[in-house]
């Protein structure tokens, strides 16, 4: 049996597919907008990006008064696009490097505003998200805001493997899947899917991971999902996900 294609190469292989300038991904709609409404007013904010992939996100923030964004990503080739595309519209306050985000540890500053970790932590495991959240919370100035999303713990369970969005549990049930990489495909508007992994992880083990990490203070929590004004905009790409939980958004201050 073959071994499956390491995070890195499935990244590397299809960035040109990612690299956009508008919306265009499924989750570029159900859950990027809402990141940036989770940060609120970043005017002159320094914002470390972790997963950054080809930088969408952090074009986003920059185009928002972001101060800085310095991205880390594993793709050699995502990290490329992002570069790219930061030049193309002349964002000189963007920098991006190549790196493991449980290993990478040459940051240009010891201090964060904010980070987020937009679709980061579906792809390491729980010892590893720990380990990640931890240097974030050593990253981030006091009162710092740290926002991550990740697929909706439950959606592989309850949506059938069908476009536009879904998970391949192999049979693992909610509890035994723990820690298990679950396979998957997200589609853009233009009809192209995108592989995803989901490393399953159960809701209790985001809070024990931010607990461990040190964070003081209680998540806020939100559910994402296709809305009405969704459906208006595309009917047929988006009422296929009406009714399911398709990912959660965490946020959590520092206090110290």
């Amino acid at each position: 049996m073959s071994q499956p294609l390491s995070t890195e190469t499935i990244y590397n292989k299809q960035a040109a597919s990612w690299s956009r300038s508008e919306k265009i991904l499924l989750s570029d709609f159900t859950a990027r907008p809402r990141v940036i409404e989770a940060l609120g007013d970043i005017s002159g904010a320094n914002v470390l990006d972790l997963g950054c992939g080809e930088g969408y996100v952090s074009r986003m923030l920059l185009n928002r008064s972001a101060g800085s964004v310095f991205g880390v990503d594993a793709s050699s080739e995502m990290i490329t696009q992002a570069k790219k595309s930061a030049a193309k519209e002349k964002l000189p306050n963007s920098h991006y490097a190549v790196g493991n985000a449980v290993t990478y540890t040459d940051f240009p500053t010891t201090k964060f505003d904010h980070a987020i970790a937009v679709f980061l932590f579906n792809y390491l495991k729980i010892e590893e998200m720990t380990e990640v959240m931890a240097k974030v919370k050593n990253l981030l100035k006091a009162g710092g805001a740290f926002i991550f999303t990740v697929p909706h713990p439950c959606l592989p369970f309850m949506k059938e493997e069908a476009p536009p969005f879904y998970f391949e549990h192999d049979g693992k049930s909610y509890l035994d899947g723990i820690d298990q990489t679950f396979e998957g495909e997200i589609w853009r508007r233009d009809g192209v899917p995108v592989s995803v992994r989901c490393v399953h992880k159960t809701f209790s083990h985001y809070f024990d991971a931010l607990k461990l990490a040190g964070f003081q203070s209680l998540p806020e929590v939100k559910e994402l999902s296709v809305t009405k004004e969704h459906l208006k905009l595309d009917p047929d790409f988006f009422a296929p996900l009406e009714g399911y939980p398709l990912h959660v958004l965490f946020k959590v201050q520092t206090n110290d």
